[in-house]
């Protein structure tokens, strides 16, 4: 091997493949189950070679023992695992919506294979992931994805003690404020399904004979899925906007 790389370089390009293919394992768009696992692994080694000359300074040196480079590449996968979580993680902001809104127009029985969860869901929830899959990479929001693996060897740098205190404190902060932007994207239409129960339920006082389901159920999907689609172009830039700042906080290791 050593007329076509050194053993440190060959031992550099495995550190930076275990973070780096770990992240794009997790990654929203990337890392779906729907992609061959050749397409990924190309990927991976595209951008492991691509960011060798940037962050080799970053790495350790060889390891002398065989378990010191297991512990090594082990720390960086568990490392790149996080960080993609925490991305991916984000996007519940959009299956919750989606079931929200689902539940409010009645339309949760109305499940559907979703090509980004393992489970099937309701369509208005498959229909805004997919959504959301689609505008980071129309807004070339996975650029900053890039920078965020750059980033991240300043943020997390391997040589310093890994900090699962704030990957936890991140995460946990990460999924309650995915889960709260998802209720907020999802008020519209939760407001509607308010007022329309109440005027129902008012109808259905004042004339107890009048068949008040079948003439309140086809008006709440109706007017209720008016009331999300009027909302669509806020619900995504809003989604977005909130992404990219997420994104932000690895990317902005490589621009500090």
């Amino acid at each position: 091997m050593e007329p076509y790389a050194t053993a440190d370089q060959v031992w550099q390009g495995a550190m930076i493949f275990a973070r780096i293919g770990a992240v794009l394992l997790m990654l929203p768009g990337v890392g779906e189950s729907y992609v061959p696992p050749r397409i990924r692994l190309s990927l991976a080694l595209v951008v492991s070679l691509a960011l060798w000359p940037v962050v080799s300074g970053a790495l350790p040196a060889l390891p002398e023992t065989l378990g010191g480079m297991a512990g090594w590449i082990i720390r960086e996968v568990i490392v790149g695992l996080a960080i993609g979580a925490l991305l991916r993680s984000f996007l519940t902001v959009l299956a919750t919506a989606g079931e929200v809104v689902a539940l409010q127009t009645t339309l949760a029985f109305a499940q559907t294979a979703n090509p980004l969860q393992a489970q099937p869901g309701s369509t208005i929830s498959a229909f805004l992931m997919l959504l959301g899959t689609t505008l980071i990479f129309a807004t070339n929001t996975h650029h900053l994805f890039i920078a965020g693996l750059v980033g991240s060897y300043e943020l997390i740098a391997p040589a310093k003690p890994l900090v699962t205190g704030d990957f936890a404190t991140m995460a946990i902060r990460t999924l309650g404020d995915a889960f709260m932007l998802g209720i907020q994207l999802s008020a519209p239409v939760l407001v509607f399904a308010l007022i329309f129960n109440l005027a129902s339920g008012l109808v259905g006082r004042v004339m107890p004979a009048f068949q008040v389901y079948f003439a309140a159920a086809p008006l709440s999907i109706i007017l209720g899925l008016s009331v999300f689609a009027l909302g669509l172009g806020v619900m995504g830039t809003v989604f977005i906007d909130r992404y990219r700042a997420l994104a932000n906080v690895f990317a902005g290791g490589a621009g500090g």
